[in-house]
């Protein structure tokens, strides 16, 4: 029997062990600052309503004072020939200027003055009067629910009601004021965006809502001044105590005025 020889088994190259690397920590960066905390905005403005010295009676009355015998019979800057096309115009003043709605009325007045003629002219050819001002549409589907609701149940004469006027299509409390103030003499205050700032920055009459700066100026004006005070305030706002530059060199109370930014 022929011997069997067994060949031994290959050797196994040894693995090379793999040389050890150092790990380098990586720095630690430095922890972020916190952004500071925002100040409250009651923080930041000097002249927050609690901050405000009132006004003593004898102020307020030189404030008026001054104002009448600079413009003794101010008047209303929209155009208007009689109680419903002031009604109209101020309806159609919202959200734009005095101007740009007499620029529209002047030619829209000569054909529709009275509720009867404003429904005769019909919502399609309004639109066409008042396309100029911002949000003519509604205002022109308001002026002929106001011209038909006046016609039903009014007599085709504006009330002199506040709670009357606020029910017309488009007219609010502001409107209601301007109307019984302008055509029938009522002491009221229309407060839009002029007074409510003029109540707060010079700190006649602080609040937050324009319902609020309006009691406080009925409240605190003198009754002899009532009749022409929205609109001094209104021309003051609009023409010296302006939003973003006031102009106080020129401003006729700014000797009285509360607000800690005057300029003079």
């Amino acid at each position: 029997m022929a011997k069997i020889t067994r060949k031994p088994a290959p050797r196994k190259k040894p693995v090379p062990k793999k040389k050890a690397t150092a790990t380098v920590a990586k720095p630690k960066l430095p922890a972020k600052k916190s952004a500071p905390a925002k100040k409250s905005l009651k923080a930041t403005r000097p002249n927050s309503i609690k901050s405000i010295k009132p006004w003593t009676p004898a102020e307020i009355h030189e404030v008026f004072s001054r104002f009448r015998k600079a413009n003794p019979e101010p008047k209303g800057e929209l155009e208007h020939v009689n109680p419903f096309t002031l009604l109209v115009a101020v309806v159609l003043s919202a959200q734009a200027t005095d101007a740009g709605v007499n620029k529209a009325t002047r030619a829209l007045f000569e054909v529709a003055d009275t509720p009867q003629k404003m429904l005769d002219l019909g919502e399609e050819s309004l639109r066409d009067y008042i396309k100029t001002i911002g949000l003519y549409r509604t205002k022109a589907k308001n002026v002929i629910g106001l011209s038909a609701k006046l016609l039903s149940e009014f007599g085709g004469e504006v009330p002199r009601t506040r709670a009357e006027i606020e029910s017309l299509p488009g007219a609010g409390r502001k409107t209601a004021n301007v109307v019984l103030n302008m055509a029938f003499g009522e002491h009221t205050m229309a407060v839009d965006t002029h007074v409510f700032r003029l109540g707060n920055r010079t700190g006649l009459a602080p609040g937050k809502t324009p319902l609020e700066v309006e009691l406080g100026l009925e409240k605190v004006i003198p009754a002899e001044f009532m009749l022409h005070a929205h609109h001094w305030l209104i021309l003051h706002g609009r023409y010296t105590c302006l939003a973003r530059k006031p102009r106080c060199e020129v401003c006729l109370i700014n000797d009285l005025c509360r607000w800690p930014e005057k300029t003079v």
